[in-house]
């Protein structure tokens, strides 16, 4: 018997608010690991692969899919890989709360991509979106030393970087129409461990030297952690309206802001706070401009 997806109306909600508060949490775990000598990209690796080892068997079961969509798979794969990674890596070396709000630039990006892959037309909604956006950006990401708006370090860098991926793998998400959800998320899983391995091998980096206990931490976090995120976050955005899991989801950043004030000495400037709201005002506009499609 099928299950209408009016049924339950409160489980979608708050299985993305508890996927949002996860991904807001998710730093410190890293960090952790870090301190203990696994870094960011081994602690990538070992944690989606642990969830691989767990799903693999779905590329067998969706062979047909696969094979049909193969090129838009492997290509939304990979900007999921870097977006995963590209993250991690940035909050781990940047400030956490910057490292959200300039993720958080991914409704910009996803209006730029929408224009130029999609061929969706920029209409006055979509382009107070871009306004506020670029707006946003050029105040946090306003350089003094250049005199212009200008990624100040590599975790800027990385966490600009990872909200382009994440924009650009939902594009090939909203292409994939007809390939089922856990082949999608078992391709963005190959994604994550192709690019961190990739990069591991690129930057020449050994193996980590730490305990089999840090080992299994790293597989618990990916098992416990990353895996209850992707399918926390897949049961809601399946069954609520694009607009409202868009704005839920934005609950991460009082989740980050809220822990990396509690758990760290990191301070965040008063443009950085302006920036980001703006930033964030953008994304919010983003979810409504949806809802208004959705009515109309």
């Amino acid at each position: 018997m099928l299950v209408s997806k009016q049924d339950n109306p409160l489980l979608p909600v708050l299985s993305l608010l508890f996927s949002a508060t996860l991904w807001g949490l998710v730093w410190y775990p890293l960090r952790l690991l870090e301190d203990q000598g696994l870094t960011g990209l081994w602690s990538a690796m070992i944690s989606y692969g642990a969830i691989l080892v767990v799903f693999s068997w779905v590329l067998l079961r969706d062979r047909q899919s696969l094979t049909a969509n193969i090129v838009p798979l492997v290509l939304m794969g990979l900007s999921a890989g870097w977006c995963n990674v590209a993250f991690i890596m940035a909050v781990l070396d940047g400030n956490v709360v910057r490292v959200l709000l300039l993720f958080y630039l991914s409704p910009f990006w996803a209006v730029c991509l929408g224009w130029f892959m999609l061929d969706e037309r920029l209409d006055g909604k979509s382009m107070l979106v871009f306004a506020v956006a670029v707006t946003g950006a050029v105040i946090m990401l306003w350089n003094e030393a250049v005199g212009v708006p200008w990624p100040k370090d590599e975790a800027d860098w990385l966490a600009v970087s990872s909200g382009f991926a994440f924009a650009l793998s939902n594009v090939y998400v909203r292409r994939t129409q007809n390939v089922s959800v856990l082949l999608k998320s078992t391709a963005s899983w190959y994604g994550v461990v192709i690019v961190a391995g990739s990069w591991i091998m690129l930057s020449q980096a050994g193996l980590p030297g730490v305990t089999g206990g840090v080992v299994l931490a790293a597989v618990v976090l990916g098992l416990c952690g990353f895996l209850v995120m992707t399918l926390s976050v897949l049961y809601g955005v399946t069954r609520m309206p694009v607009h409202r899991s868009a704005v839920i989801l934005l609950f991460e950043l009082v989740v980050g802001a809220v822990s990396a004030l509690l758990l760290t000495d990191e301070v965040v400037l008063l443009r950085e706070w302006i920036g980001g709201a703006m930033i964030v005002s953008a994304a919010y506009l983003a979810a409504r401009i949806h809802a208004g499609d959705d009515n109309g």
